[in-house]
C-alpha cells in the first residue's frame, strides 16, 4: 500500500532551503565564528583581571565593552576582532593585539588530555526526572554545551523545558543544581501553571520555584538574539544554571523565506548559536533548545522528519534528541548525536507529575 505524503507550501520551502543549506557546506559559514575550546569555562577558577590592563583598551573603550558583556579576559579571549571593532570602535590591529594579550594571559594554548579530563569533571548534570532518560544521557542535561530536542507538535518538547525549570532547582543530591533558570519564549508556550504542577510533584514550593524562573517573550529573531546577549548579566546576578530557548528556529523560519534569504538566515542563526555556546562555556551553564521540524519528500522509506536549521544547528548542538509521540502519555526519545555517547532510544511518560519512567 503506497503511503501518501501531504506537505504544505511552508514545508516544501523549508525542504528546498535545508537541501541548499547542506550543499552550501556550513563549515564555510562557521569559519569566522568558531568559539575557542581551549578557554577554561569555569570563571571562578581564574583570577579576575581588569580589561583596562589590555593593550589598546582605554576607559571609554572599556565602558563600551563592559556594556556589551565583554567585561572579562575570558569573554575578550573568545571574541573575534570584528566584534571588538564594532562594539568599542577599536582598530582591527588593536583588536587583534587585545585578543592575543587576553589569550596569552589565560594561557590558552595546547593542553594535555589529562588536564582536559579533569576540567570535564567540573561539568554539571541536570536530571530529566526519568531514570531511563538520565541513563541515555549519562546523567542528564550537561552544562558547558547546547542540548537540542526536536520533534513534531505534541511530541513533548515544551514539557522538557517545564520539567527542567523544576529539576534545575532541586538539591544536588537529587540531580539538581540548586540554581535559577532563564527562559526565552519565542512561541508564547510557557505555562507557569504547568510548571507549578510539576514543582508540587517534586515536593517543592511552587511560589519559590516561580521566583527563580526568569521568562522573556521574543517577538522576532533580533529580539531573540538580544535577549541571549542580556542573559549574561542575569547569569551573574541570579545564579543561573540553565538557559532555555523554546523554540530556537521559529522566528528565523518565519522571517527568512525562500532561497534568496537562506544564506542570510543561516549566518544569523549561526551567530546566535555561537553566542549560546559561548555563554554555556564561559559561565558553566546548560543551554537547552527546542527545534521545529519539516518533512523531507525525498525520503521514500523510513521517517522523513528532519530538524530545521540545517548544518549550522546540527554542528553547534553537542547533544541532539529526536522526540516522538506514542500512545497515550508515552513518548519516545532517540539520541541521534553526541560526541561521547552511543546512539540509543528509550520510552518515557509525560504525566500530570511531569516526565517519568
Amino acid at each position: 500500500m503506497k503511503k501518501e505524503k501531504i506537505m504544505d507550501n511552508e514545508e516544501n520551502n523549508d525542504f528546498v532551503n535545508e537541501t541548499i543549506d547542506d550543499s552550501l557546506d556550513s563549515e564555510d559559514l562557521e569559519t569566522d565564528t568558531m568559539v575557542s575550546k581551549d578557554a577554561d569555562p569555569i570563571k571562578d577558577k581564574i583570577k579576575p583581571k581588569d580589561i583596562l590592563d589590555l593593550p589598546g583598551i582605554g576607559p571609554t573603550s572599556a565602558e563600551k565593552l563592559k556594556a556589551a558583556g565583554f567585561d572579562t579576559y575570558e569573554a575578550i579571549a573568545v571574541a573575534s576582532p570584528m566584534e571588538l571593532v564594532a562594539i568599542a570602535g577599536l582598530g582591527e590591529g588593536t583588536a587583534i593585539k587585545c585578543i592575543k594579550a587576553a589569550r596569552d594571559s589565560l594561557e590558552m594554548g595546547f593542553e594535555s588530555a589529562d588536564i582536559l579530563l579533569e576540567k570535564r569533571k567540573m561539568i554539571d548534570k541536570i536530571t530529566t526526572g526519568s531514570a531511563s532518560l538520565d541513563e541515555l544521557l549519562a546523567g542528564g542535561i550537561e552544562s558547558q554545551s547546547i542540548t537540542e530536542v526536536y520533534g513534531m507538535f505534541a511530541s513533548g518538547k515544551s514539557q522538557w523545558c517545564f520539567q527542567l525549570c523544576v529539576t534545575t532547582q532541586l538539591p544536588k543530591d537529587k540531580g539538581g543544581l540548586e540554581g535559577s533558570v532563564l527562559y526565552i519564549d519565542t512561541e508564547n508556550s510557557f505555562r507557569p501553571e504547568r510548571v507549578s504542577q510539576m514543582a508540587i510533584a517534586k515536593g517543592l514550593d511552587p511560589d519559590e520555584v516561580m521566583k527563580k524562573i526568569f521568562v522573556a517573550r521574543a517577538y522576532n529573531s533580533d529580539h531573540q538574539m538580544l535577549l541571549a546577549e542580556k542573559a549574561v548579566d542575569l547569569i551573574k546576578e541570579k545564579n543561573i544554571k540553565l538557559l532555555i530557548v523554546d523554540s530556537l528556529t521559529s522566528q528565523f523560519r518565519s522571517e527568512f523565506t525562500g532561497r534568496g534569504q537562506l544564506s542570510d538566515r543561516q549566518q544569523k542563526l549561526n551567530k546566535h548559536m555561537r553566542l549560546l555556546q559561548k555563554v554555556a562555556e564561559l559561565y558553566n551553564v546548560a543551554v537547552f533548545v527546542t527545534n521545529q521540524v519539516m518533512s523531507r519528500p525525498d525520503v521514500l522509506f523510513g521517517d522523513p522528519t528532519d530538524a530545521i536549521g540545517g548544518n549550522v544547528v546540527k554542528h553547534a548542538s553537542k547533544t541532539r534528541l529526536y522526540l516522538r509521540k506514542s500512545s497515550g502519555s508515552k513518548r519516545i526519545a532517540k539520541l541521534v548525536d553526541s560526541p561521547a555517547l552511543p546512539d540509543g532510544e528509550v520510552a518515557y511518560n509525560v504525566t500530570e507529575k511531569g516526565i517519568e519512567d
